[in-house]
């Protein structure tokens, strides 16, 4: 037989903006997340109880990425592609392995929602985040902190003999290595992707997986579920009759249903047009939970669609899959265990009947078909890679190299090791963190307990008391995590990390006096000490003297909030974010007009959170009139 499949890269040219550097200030307070509930009585048993297993309260070790702006050109994108006879992949490895487009050749369709532009925008768990396509979210309730970061790519033999296309990282918040598994067996109409997520670790470890896939708004979708958990922002999941077509067009706020699928009827999911063309997606048993998501018709949800891509594109939606009923919960992956899957991407052509889509898909695609398809990759899944196609961070080599750990199909070489690894490799090889070489913003900080126990005994010096203090503080042991950084004070020679720190813990100790001070001191000493107008002072300065003048303004030290402004960069005064907080001291000055001139002036506030409703406040409190729609981001 003849395996006509290829895999090749190609450069993809469209309207992005620029990325920018990550915030360099680590992540000490609780995560913001939308997806939580205040109350499980009347829930499963089951779900009630993986909705309260370990869900995640810290972003560390990750950094927030909220350097983007929203001003777009034209940008090369380096994408892989992945082609048979029938049907065309485009991912990109660089943001998250995203499959960007699924073409059906046949009949010249696109299958998924394809947004025409590259614009992040805060919905990732770590900020930075863009819709369209397919994603792969894995670590905790959310889009994964991977949405715009490279992923290791390689061509692999597939299971048919033919071409696979693997992606691979570690996934840092859950410490879980994992792969994606690409392929289009011969003459076939469906993309098969296996996944693994595997545990190394002599523990338990929580797990989650979604599947993301965007589609036209306009499509219907299809389901095998008469009933669905809703959950509509508010903190409450009710169970519910699957609404249809015509009443998810007339939904007002945005909401997510998770279909209660019975155990034993086949996992898939499908979004048809008005002529019944379209996605369908299906699975092996393991991948349980498929939801829907739709923004609504309110003007929030259609801000926010406009927010996501170029005026006038089409809208979307989302259909998802994953490793449980909801996206609330998450799965205990026992030790030295792995789970794995196999999904399927194809064309559908259905009556906008449940029943019948399923006979169809049955037809094209049969379910223990796909079964045997899953268990004829599991041998492949641990081939080694004999093409790199793209690289990925060194997060991975380094864990590898402090357990030893062997992890067949995913290699994780000593190769990719980059500056950010380097002082974590001195301290697992030679016991000591080293300091820095020049005056900069600290490095990132390995919070997890092995690394916490080498900072332990590691000698002390006022960089890795600093380091060590991020850690004790994700761990919970907040007094010790002060002590820490107060040791450091005495004798660091940057102090504003450490200030900044201790503000901090001083906020989440109910002192809002003593944060605001040490964050004026902080901001006082990072302005004395930074060398240039260079990225990484630039993140710097803006990262602090937001959160500066946000703590001032929470004491009403007004002046002093003004001192810091002053002090910040122009471009940084004249990002949209930075236009939001000027409006806020204008306000407290007094200045409501001046405030409210802000807002007419305009400005765009690149790293607002989904669900952020702090425009729409602020604009309440400077004019009696409605919010005006370019402002109103609100999703209940």
């Amino acid at each position: 037989m003849v395996i006509v499949t290829t895999i090749r890269r190609e450069v993809l040219t469209l309207p992005a903006a620029e990325l920018g550097p990550d915030n360099p200030l680590p992540p000490l307070r609780p995560l913001d997340e939308l997806h939580r509930i205040d109350d499980r009585d009347g829930l499963p048993r089951d779900m009630a109880r993986q909705i309260g297993y370990e869900p995640l309260r810290s972003l560390l070790p990750v950094r927030v990425r909220d350097g983007y702006g929203r001003v777009r050109a034209p940008r090369p994108v380096d994408t892989l592609v992945i082609e048979n006879d029938r049907l065309r992949a485009t991912v990109l490895p660089g943001l998250g392995g995203r499959i960007a487009s699924l073409f059906h050749k046949p009949t010249g369709r696109e299958l998924l929602y394809r947004n025409p532009v590259f614009q992040p925008a805060a919905f990732a768990l770590n900020g930075a985040w863009f819709s369209g396509g397919v994603e792969w979210n894995i670590g905790a309730t959310g889009h994964t902190t991977l949405s715009c970061s490279p992923l290791h790519a390689a061509r692999v033999p597939a299971p048919d003999g033919g071409e696979m296309l693997r992606l691979w990282e570690w996934e840092r918040l859950r410490d879980l290595p994992f792969q994606v598994d690409l392929w289009l067996p011969d003459g076939s109409d469906f993309l098969y992707v296996g996944v693994r997520v595997r545990n190394p670790h002599e523990r338990p470890v929580p797990t989650y997986w979604w599947s993301n896939i965007a589609v036209p708004e306009r499509h219907r979708v299809l389901a095998p579920a008469d009933d669905a958990w809703h959950f509509g922002y508010e903190r409450r999941l009710r169970r519910v009759p699957v609404p249809s077509h015509d009443e998810i067009g007339r939904l007002p706020h945005a909401a997510d249903y998770f279909y209660d699928l019975p155990e034993d009827r086949r996992r898939w999911i499908a979004a048809l047009d008005a002529d019944g063309h379209g996605l369908v997606q299906t699975s092996t048993d393991a991948l349980r939970g498929r939801k829907l998501f739709v923004w609504g018709a309110g003007p929030g949800g259609r801000r926010w669609q406009e927010w996501l891509t170029e005026p006038g594109t089409d809208g979307y939606r989302e259909i998802q899959a994953g490793l449980a009923r909801t996206q609330l919960e998450h799965v205990r992956l026992d030790a030295e265990s792995e789970v794995s899957w196999l999904e399927a991407y194809g064309p559908l052509t259905s009556p906008a009947d449940p029943a019948e889509a399923e006979a169809r898909l049955e037809s094209a695609l049969p379910r223990a078909d796909l079964d045997a398809a899953h268990a004829a990759w599991r041998p492949c899944a641990d081939t080694e890679p004999r093409e790199t196609l793209a690289v990925g961070s060194g997060w991975g080599a380094l864990e590898v190299l402090r357990a030893d750990w062997k992890l067949p199909g995913t290699p994780f070489d000593e190769s990719t090791l980059g500056e950010a690894q380097h002082p974590w490799l001195r301290l697992l090889r030679e016991g000591v963190l080293p300091e820095p070489r020049r005056v900069r913003p600290p490095g990132e900080t390995l919070v997890a307990p092995h690394w916490r126990d080498m900072l332990e005994t590691a000698p002390a010096s006022p960089h890795s008391e600093y380091h060590l203090g991020v850690a004790q503080w994700h761990a919970g042991d907040r007094a010790q995590a002060v002590r820490s950084w107060e040791r450091a004070l005495e004798l660091a020679p940057s102090l504003w990390p450490l200030l900044r720190c201790l503000a901090v813990a001083d906020q989440d100790g109910g002192n809002p006096e003593r944060a605001a001070d040490r964050y004026a001191e902080a901001f006082d000493d990072l302005c004395r000490e930074r060398r240039d107008a260079g990225e990484l002072w630039t993140a710097a300065t803006a990262a602090l003297g937001r959160e500066a003048v946000e703590a001032l303004l929470a004491t009403r030290r007004t002046a002093d909030a003004r001192s810091v402004w002053e002090r910040l960069h122009p471009a940084t005064r004249a990002r949209g974010r930075f236009r939001l907080v000027e409006a806020a001291l204008l306000l407290a000055e007094g200045r409501r007009d001046e405030a409210r001139a802000v807002f007419e002036e305009g400005f765009e506030v690149a790293d607002l959170r989904e669900g952020a409703e702090a425009v729409g406040r602020l604009w309440e409190r400077v004019s009696e009139e409605p919010v005006p729609a370019r402002y109103d981001f609100r999703m209940r």
